[in-house]
């Protein structure tokens, strides 16, 4: 066992007060030059290290940062996470994950959690269910540092990181119809998420430039996004049966994405030849599905970069911060052989 050296314990050694090797330590103004160098080598000497636990008792910190997303086991998320993390490690911050599973009430648990771990601030992808934002407007409203990133909250007024979903979806639904397809459906999430919503708006919006109609029917909505298979298979058997089948299907996110790849496989339903695909994803696999998968990928792991360094600046800032950003990154087209039409 490491002996575990106190600042009562260089204090002691050195013939100090505690006060003084506690400001010598955090490079106080206050502290001579050659007591700092005293106090600074003898610490290192003996591997001294401050006791996080204490520091957060004293400081009303616990140098943590808690994590809010519908799911780890989601490509999009897991590298959001890694971003998140490649960024919190470096600055000295521990992360805590937790999952909503699209649930609105495993939501606010997970919140009371983290708060009740004393972390220093939230990154947080609303849930599914979610549209009942008054508990983070109060936390914001109080001073206390969240930062929204891919489903956010429109009604909190605090830094927020997306993608280009209007974009995404406009340049996906738009490659499908210069292949050929006329009858394009569109399967997404929760109506609740604004995602959808900037999804569905670039999707009608290359609907609209090429002149075609809009059919509600070719509307399907997952409202768990992907994670009850069962609701993701209803949903494609229903535009299947329908009396003018769609020719393609634009999907609005990851896990519905790869979901309805294995889906049709199931049903003997042949990618592009009975129905073209275009989705979402971010998964490293795409290329290797049969056909290899078009998809828009987003920088997920960039996201997760910037919305921590947003955050731990928040969370560091010496005077409360007011001046908010939304910041919009860019996403990636990768066109392959499930969106073209086979001649």
């Amino acid at each position: 066992m490491f002996e575990s050296y106190t600042i009562k314990d260089i204090a002691k050694a050195l013939g100090l007060s505690t006060s003084t090797v506690s400001r010598a330590l955090n490079g106080s103004y206050e502290i001579g030059a050659e007591t700092k160098r005293l106090v600074l080598e003898y610490a290192e000497k003996v591997n001294y290290r401050p006791n996080p636990i204490a520091l957060s008792l004293k400081e009303q910190k616990s140098h943590s940062i808690g994590v809010v997303v519908c799911e780890v086991a989601n490509d999009y998320f897991s590298q959001a996470i890694n971003g998140i993390e490649s960024i919190a490690y470096n600055r000295g911050y521990h992360v805590i994950i937790t999952q909503t599973h699209e649930s609105f009430d495993r939501e606010s648990a997970n919140v009371q959690h983290l708060l009740s771990r004393h972390v220093d601030g939230l990154l947080v992808s609303l849930s599914a269910e979610t549209t009942d934002t008054t508990p983070y407007k109060y936390l914001h409203e109080k001073g206390f540092p969240i930062v929204f990133f891919d489903r956010v909250a429109t009604d909190v007024n605090t830094h927020k990181v997306i993608a280009n979903n209007f974009k995404g979806s406009f340049e996906a639904t738009e490659l499908l119809i210069k292949a050929g397809f006329k009858k394009i459906a569109h399967l997404t999430n929760s109506i609740n998420l604004l995602i959808s919503r900037e999804r569905f708006d670039g999707f009608k919006a290359a609907l609209d430039k090429y002149g075609l109609d809009f059919n509600p029917g070719y509307l399907k909505h997952c409202n768990h996004g992907g994670m009850i298979q069962d609701e993701v298979e209803f949903a494609i058997k229903e535009l299947l049966d329908m009396d003018e089948r769609p020719d393609a299907i634009f999907i609005g996110s990851d896990r519905l994405t790869i979901n309805s790849m294995h889906i049709l496989k199931k049903l003997d339903i042949k990618v592009p030849d009975d129905i073209a695909i275009a989705g979402f994803t971010n998964s490293d696999v795409a290329e290797l599905f049969d056909p290899p998968l078009t998809v828009v990928r987003q920088p997920a792991f960039q996201i997760g970069q910037i919305a921590t360094e947003l955050l731990i600046k928040t969370i560091e800032s010496k005077w409360p911060v007011e001046d908010f950003i939304t910041e919009q990154v860019e996403i990636e087209l990768i066109a392959r052989s499930s969106s073209q039409r086979i001649r």
